[in-house]
């Protein structure tokens, strides 16, 4: 025999209450561990004539990077 409990007015079983817990608890380790930190993406090479130009180019991303980030919060 079951144990009945009574859950939102409903009779529910003892042993569907122990699998959706068991569920939940996996389910959040499952979720909690496999998150992480992805690779970043790599930009293409920077074909640029001069050196200048290079280091313009970079300046230029770094503050385009910086202004997204701005403007996100």
């Amino acid at each position: 025999m079951v144990a009945m409990y009574t859950v939102f007015g409903r009779q529910v079983g003892s042993h569907y209450l122990s699998m959706a817990v068991l569920a939940g608890l996996f389910g959040a380790g499952y979720v909690g561990l496999s998150g992480g930190s992805k690779k970043p993406t790599q930009t293409p090479p920077i074909n640029a004539s001069s050196p200048d130009e290079a280091d313009f180019i970079q300046n230029f991303l770094k503050q385009a990077d910086a202004d997204e980030k701005k403007a996100k919060h």
